[in-house]
């Protein structure tokens, strides 16, 4: 995997804020909505004793952005 340094210092916050509408990134929103979702994808799964395995590593990566 590659990674790229970015000093984020080099752009300003209305760059920023442009960047995430130009990809539309609604990133607060979208992020609650899936969350719960998986949460409660696991949760249901883990009732009737179902893998979840899938469901956690999907959470894991959308609040952290690392994959396990």
């Amino acid at each position: 995997m590659a990674y790229i340094d970015v000093d984020l210092d080099a752009f300003d916050d209305d760059e920023l804020l442009q960047e995430v509408k130009d990809r539309k990134l609604d990133l607060a929103g979208k992020i609650e909505e899936e969350c719960e979702h998986l949460i409660t994808a696991i949760w249901l799964k883990r009732r009737v004793g179902v893998d979840y395995q899938k469901e956690l590593d999907e959470l894991i990566y959308s609040v952290i952005g690392k994959i396990v």
